[in-house]
C-alpha cells in the first residue's frame, strides 16, 4: 500500500494516556524524565555532543561554503562563475537543508525550504547559464550567503557554549584535584589567578557554577542556534505567499481534471448501466403493448422482466449516487460515514473517532473519499491482517483535521513512484491538506493526512 507509519494494535491509545499516566520525571520505559537529575545530565550531555556537532558544521561547512561561494560569484566576471556557481549554490542548498532536517530532529523547530522551484533548463552550456541566472534571481539565494557567515560567527560560538561550559566547569574541579600545584602563579581560570588552594577552591565553586549553567541551559543554547538559524533559512512572507499562489494554481488545475473525469465516470456508469436498463425496458414496454390482446401469458412475463430490470436500474442509480455523495455522509457525518466504511471492508478494521462535529461539506467529503481510497489500498496492495483508523480534530494551527490510517501489511510503499496515494495528496492540496507517508519495508505502515478546518456544528 502507499504509504503508512507502524503501529501495533494498543499503541495509539497507549500513546495518548501516557502523559497523563506517567510521572514527570519517569518515562514508560524506567528511565529518568526530563525533569529529574538524570534527565537534565542526559539532557547537557545531548545539547554538548550536538553543539559539538553544529559547531563543526558551522565552522568548517558554512565557513568554508561562505568563501568558495564568494570565489565563484567573483568568477562571474571572468565567466567562469557561470559554470560553478550553480554547483556551488547547490551545494549551499545542500548544506541549508541538512540544517533544516537538525532543526526539526534536535529542536522541533521546522524549517521550510523557500527556493522557487527551477523549471526544466535546456542542456549543455546555454542550460547551465540559465540555471545560474534563475538561482541568483532567487533572494532565497542571497539569505543562505548571509545565513553563512552568520552561522559561522554567531551559530558557532552559540553551538559551542553547551560543550565549553561542561569542559571548562570540569577544568575547575581538575584544577582544585591538584593541577593548582602545578600551575600556582602561571594560571588564570576565569578571573580567578591560581596560586594557593583557596584560589583552587574559589576555581571549583566557578566550575560548579559553569555545570550548573550547562546542566539547565544547554539545550537552551542549541534551540537558540537554530532560532538564529530561523531567521535566515526560513521562507519570508512574500515567498510563502509565492508558494501558496503556486500550490494554489496547480491544484485549481487538479481540481479541474478530477472534476471532468468524475463527469466523464457518472456519465459511463449511466450510459452502461441505468440508461441501457431503462431503454430495454422501453422496448419490452412496447412489445407487452403488441402482445398485450393475442399473448397475455408473454406478455405477463414480460411485464416481470420489465419489473427486474426497473429493480436493477433504480439500484444502479441509488449506486451512482453514493458514490457521488453516499447519503451516511450528507445525514450523519464523516464519523459514521467512516464507520460504515470500516465495516464494508473485507479486512477488519479498528475505529477511533473524535470529532468535535460536523465540519464544512467540502472538507468531509474529501476526507471521506480520501479515507476510502486509502482504506481500499490497504486491504488491495498491503497484504494486511488488519487496520486502524484514527480519525480526530486539534485547534493547534488554527483547527486541524487529522485522519490516520495504519496497516500490518508488507510496507515499501513510495509516493514518487506513481502510487495512487500521490493522487489523494494532490486532491488534498485543495484545501491546503497534507499527506505524510510511512512505510517501511517489512511494515508496518502509516498514511497521515491534515486536512484544516473548524467545526461548524457541535
Amino acid at each position: 500500500m502507499n504509504g503508512t507509519m507502524a503501529r501495533s494494535d494498543g499503541a495509539a491509545r497507549a500513546a495518548r494516556a501516557a502523559p497523563a499516566a506517567l510521572r514527570p520525571d519517569r518515562q514508560a520505559d524506567g528511565r529518568a524524565g526530563p525533569g529529574s537529575r538524570g534527565g537534565r545530565l542526559r539532557s547537557a550531555g545531548l545539547a554538548a555532543s550536538r553543539g559539538v556537532v553544529l559547531a563543526f558544521l558551522s565552522l568548517a561547512g558554512s565557513l568554508t561554503l561562505f568563501i568558495i561561494t564568494v570565489v565563484s560569484l567573483a568568477l562571474l566576471l571572468t565567466g567562469v562563475g557561470f559554470l560553478t556557481t550553480p554547483w556551488v549554490l547547490h551545494a549551499v542548498r545542500t548544506h541549508a537543508d541538512q540544517r533544516r532536517v537538525l532543526a526539526g530532529d534536535w529542536a522541533g523547530t521546522r524549517l521550510l525550504a523557500p527556493y522557487r522551484p527551477l523549471p526544466r533548463t535546456r542542456g549543455g552550456v546555454t542550460g547551465h547559464i540559465e540555471c545560474c541566472l534563475l538561482m541568483l534571481k532567487d533572494p532565497a539565494t542571497w539569505r543562505d550567503l548571509i545565513w553563512l557567515i552568520v552561522d559561522a560567527t554567531v551559530g558557532f560560538a552559540l553551538a559551542l557554549l553547551p560543550p565549553a561550559l561542561i569542559t571548562y566547569g570540569v577544568e575547575g574541579w581538575v584544577v582544585l584535584c591538584g593541577l593548582w600545584r602545578a600551575v600556582a602563579g602561571d594560571y588564570w581560570y576565569g578571573f580567578v589567578h591560581v596560586e594557593n588552594v583557596g584560589d583552587a577552591v574559589q576555581c571549583a565553586l566557578l566550575g560548579t557554577l559553569l555545570l550548573l549553567l550547562a546542566l539547565n541551559a544547554g539545550q537552551h543554547l542549541v534551540k537558540a542556534h537554530f532560532q538564529v538559524a530561523r531567521a535566515f533559512l526560513s521562507p519570508t512572507r512574500e515567498a510563502l505567499l509565492a508558494q501558496r499562489v503556486e500550490r494554489l494554481y496547480e491544484t485549481r488545475h487538479d481540481a479541474v481534471g478530477t472534476s471532468a473525469a468524475e463527469l466523464r465516470r457518472i456519465e459511463r456508469d449511466l450510459h452502461d448501466g441505468a440508461q441501457a436498463r431503462l431503454v430495454a425496458m422501453g422496448m419490452s414496454l412496447g412489445t407487452i403493448e403488441a402482445l398485450v390482446e393475442h399473448d397475455p401469458a408473454k406478455a405477463k412475463q414480460l411485464i416481470a422482466q420489465a419489473r427486474e430490470s426497473s429493480a436493477e436500474a433504480l439500484t444502479e442509480l441509488r449506486d451512482l449516487v453514493r458514490g457521488i455523495h453516499p447519503p451516511v455522509l450528507a445525514e450523519r457525518g464523516l464519523g459514521d460515514a467512516a464507520k460504515a466504511l470500516a465495516l464494508r471492508m473485507r479486512v477488519p478494521v479498528e475505529v477511533d473517532i473524535d470529532l468535535p462535529g460536523r465540519f464544512d461539506e467540502p472538507v468531509e467529503t474529501a476526507a471521506y473519499f480520501a479515507t476510502s481510497e486509502i482504506l481500499t489500498n490497504a486491504a488491495k496492495h498491503a497484504e494486511a491482517d488488519r487496520i486502524w483508523l484514527d480519525i480526530g480534530h486539534t485547534y493547534d494551527a488554527g483547527g486541524m483535521l487529522r485522519i490516520t490510517v495504519t496497516d500490518d501489511g508488507k510496507g515499501g510503499a513510495d509516493l514518487t513512484k506513481g502510487s495512487g496515494i500521490a493522487g489523494i495528496e494532490r486532491r488534498l492540496g485543495q484545501f491546503d491538506g497534507v499527506l505524510a507517508l510511512t512505510s517501511p519495508p517489512g511494515g508496518p505502515t502509516m498514511v497521515t493526512m491534515e486536512i484544516p478546518g473548524l467545526p461548524v456544528s457541535w
